[in-house]
C-alpha cells in the first residue's frame, strides 16, 4: 500500500498522540491532528489529505458532521473512530465518505488493514459515482441531440436518420462533438422563434 497523507481527529490529546505516533509506523504520514470538527474541515482543506481518521464525539461539529462537509468540498475517505457503538451512531456513519468505523481502543494489528480496506472501498465507490455522473450527462446529451434532430425533421423535412446523419456531418465540418452541434441548432431554432 502507498503511503498515505493522513489528517487525524481526536479531542483527546493521547489519541491524537496515538495516531502520530503508530501512523508512520505503518509508512503513513500525520500531515495534522486536529481537536474537533470545524479544526478538522480547515486542516482538510488546507492538507488535501488521502485519509481522514475521525473520533465521532467532538464538542462543536462532530466527526460525521466534518465528514460530510469534507465530502462536499474534496471527496476524501474518512474512518470514524469512537468509544461507543450504538444504533444510532452507526446509522448516521452509513454515509457517503465513511468507509470504516473502529471502536476504541484501536489496536495497530486493526488499523493498517481497515485503512487499506478503506481506501479500496473508496476507489470503488468513487468509480460507481463517476460512472453514474457519466450516465446521467451522456442522458442529458441524448435528449437535447433528439430536440435538435426533431427541429431538424420539422424545419426541413428530413427523416430521422437523415437529421441524425446532417447533425454528424456539421460535427465533423466544424470538429465539434455532436451534442455542442446539437446545442447550436437549438440556440439557432429559439433565435429564429424570437425574431
Amino acid at each position: 500500500m502507498p503511503s498515505l497523507r493522513i489528517v487525524v481527529a481526536d479531542d483527546e490529546p493521547d489519541m491524537r498522540d496515538y495516531f502520530c505516533k503508530i501512523l508512520p509506523r505503518l509508512g503513513h504520514t500525520v500531515a495534522a491532528a486536529a481537536e474537533n470538527g470545524e479544526q478538522l474541515v480547515d486542516f482538510c482543506r488546507f492538507y488535501r489529505p488521502d485519509l481522514v481518521l475521525t473520533d465521532i464525539k467532538m464538542p462543536g461539529m462532530d466527526g460525521i458532521q466534518a465528514a460530510l462537509k469534507i465530502y462536499e468540498e474534496t471527496p476524501t475517505p474518512v474512518i470514524l473512530v469512537s468509544a461507543h457503538s450504538d444504533t444510532r451512531l452507526l446509522e448516521r456513519a452509513e454515509a457517503d465518505p465513511i468507509m470504516a468505523y473502529l471502536v476504541k481502543p484501536i489496536k495497530q494489528t486493526e488499523l493498517e488493514p481497515t485503512i487499506r480496506l478503506a481506501m479500496h472501498r473508496f476507489e470503488q465507490f468513487e468509480a460507481l459515482r463517476r460512472e453514474a455522473s457519466d450516465a446521467r450527462q451522456a442522458l442529458e446529451d441524448r435528449k437535447i441531440i433528439e430536440r435538435a434532430k426533431g427541429i431538424l425533421m420539422k424545419e426541413l423535412g428530413l427523416s430521422e436518420a437523415e437529421a441524425f446523419r446532417r447533425l454528424q456531418k456539421t460535427a465533423s465540418a466544424k470538429n465539434l462533438r455532436l451534442i455542442e452541434v446539437a446545442q447550436l441548432a437549438l440556440t439557432t431554432a429559439k433565435a429564429m422563434q424570437k425574431s
